[in-house]
């Protein structure tokens, strides 16, 4: 073989080699940085931007794709201990003409987090119209879309705020009194008992805990390796204090039931999408909302739990998009009839 051409190789080989040494590092000493990286990555492959406004001297963080149009803006509310990007899955199915906006909620990830702040559900509501006027999104009304404490908190919003919503999909909220005890409040009950609240099943601190929440809120078993475990646990860690504090004032008495005290004021067309085998909210929440929301649908996901989003993210994405196009066509009717 001419030594040019071995050279050749072995300068190509040695180039590839560097990234992939370089992954492995990643994967094996860093795996939080890794996991910040798959984010990163993946909000740009799908046309996600990140921003940031200002109300004051608070500071909200935000992804988005589009502009507003023709068709109402959709914003997205992240559950509890999650942020923003837990919605990428779901953006994933959803076209590219429609105006996307997903928030960071109050005190996670890159929005301002602050010791005086009232975390509580309407706290909360009050922090997200906040950004809804930072962003001029209620300049039209647009469509709501929360899930678990997320969909707590949207549901207060649009009873709070009807003029502002032209509709609202609630993925497994929280918010909601239960006629029985699931896997999740059997736990719960127990770690008050013993005086173990810190051993909060949502609040992992070491891989097996993580690997414990993953099963608890998912139906479908994922195959996690140890060292991303180790990864999602570290990333977390820096903010369990703050999971702690939040966890306790949404569990709290003013904000347990939230959804559940004004969901008889919510007027704009609702969905709601349920995983039937979800052990953390019991999926008889959806009939609750039934019989109290006049115009809503219901769709109960079957061999699916808690993370709807991670677990069904096309077919809830068919979903949103299928009443999405029912309600504006049904209004565009009304205008032009």
């Amino acid at each position: 073989m001419d030594l040019d051409v071995l050279n050749m190789f072995v300068i190509a080989g040695g180039t590839l080699a560097i990234p992939i040494l370089a992954f492995v590092a990643s994967f094996l000493l860093w795996p939080s940085a890794l996991i910040k990286i798959y984010y990163w990555y993946w909000r740009r492959a799908l046309g996600m931007q990140v921003r940031y406004a200002n109300y004051d001297d608070y500071r909200f963080c935000f992804s988005y794709r589009g502009r507003p149009g023709f068709k109402p803006s959709i914003l997205m509310l992240h559950g509890f201990s999650a942020h923003k990007d837990m919605w990428l899955s779901v953006v994933k199915f959803l076209p590219k003409n429609l105006h996307l906006v997903c928030v960071d909620m109050p005190g996670h990830e890159g929005t301002t987090r602050s010791s005086l702040d009232d975390y509580s559900i309407n706290g909360q509501v009050k922090r997200i119209h906040q950004f809804v006027e930072c962003i001029k999104l209620n300049r039209r009304p647009f469509h709501l879309i929360g899930t678990s404490m997320g969909g707590n908190v949207a549901g207060v919003y649009a009873a709070q705020y009807p003029a502002e919503i032209c509709s609202l999909s609630l993925v497994c909220p929280a918010g909601l009194p239960y006629p029985k005890d699931n896997t999740f409040l059997k736990r719960l009950r127990e770690l008050k008992e013993s005086e173990r609240i810190d051993r909060i099943p949502l609040i992992p601190s070491t891989p097996e805990e993580m690997a414990d929440m993953l099963k608890l809120c998912s139906y479908v078993r994922f195959k996690v390796p140890q060292q991303i475990l180790q990864g999602l646990v570290d990333v977390r860690i820096p903010h369990n204090k703050f999971y702690r504090k939040l966890f306790l004032e949404i569990t709290d008495e003013k904000s347990r039931h939230a959804l559940h005290e004004n969901m008889s004021k919510i007027k704009a067309p609702t969905q709601i999408i349920w995983g039937k085998q979800d052990q953390v909210l019991d999926v008889s929440g959806a009939d609750i909302l039934a019989k109290s929301i006049s115009d809503c649908q219901v769709h109960i996901l079957e061999n699916c739990g808690h993370s709807v989003v991670v677990e069904r993210p096309r077919k809830t994405a068919k979903l949103i998009l299928e009443f999405f196009a029912l309600v504006h066509n049904t209004e565009n009717n009304k205008k032009l009839a």
